[in-house]
């Protein structure tokens, strides 16, 4: 698996960064602009990414103010999944996103730079959805 990893300390109490997290209905606000057709609830997510493929991810697991692991609900290009981790940090969270992914090689020269874009705009997309 290659992993993607990007943190972030937000000032904002751990249980609201969790209930915002684990609500896929909010991870709209943390898209890139290169997805549409969103649509969502607070365990499902459908949306296409520009150019891509169409992607259907649920939440298979939560451990409450601590990690939110989102997988494909149906076959997905290659096998991927996201891990959010939280963590309280003084007066804050520090809130990080792992995305591991199976890739060949052909897959990892494709995609990893959109992939690590991708944890990155979503990282600061929370901040300033939750700033």
């Amino acid at each position: 698996m290659t992993t993607f990893e990007s943190s972030i300390s937000i000032a904002q109490p751990i249980e609201k960064v969790y209930a915002f997290l684990s609500d896929l209905n909010n991870h709209q606000q943390l898209m890139p602009e290169n997805i549409y057709n969103w649509s969502s609830t607070a365990d499902e997510a459908r949306f296409t990414i520009q150019n891509m493929a169409k992607l259907a991810l649920k939440v298979s697991f939560r451990i409450e103010n601590a990690e939110i692991l989102i997988e494909p609900s149906e076959e997905a290009p290659f096998a991927v999944n996201m891990r959010w981790l939280l963590a309280a940090d003084g007066a804050g969270t520090t809130a990080k996103l792992i995305v591991s992914a199976e890739l060949n090689m052909m897959m990892k020269i494709l995609a990893s730079g959109p992939l690590q874009k991708l944890v990155d705009y979503q990282t600061s997309a929370l901040d300033k959805a939750l700033g």
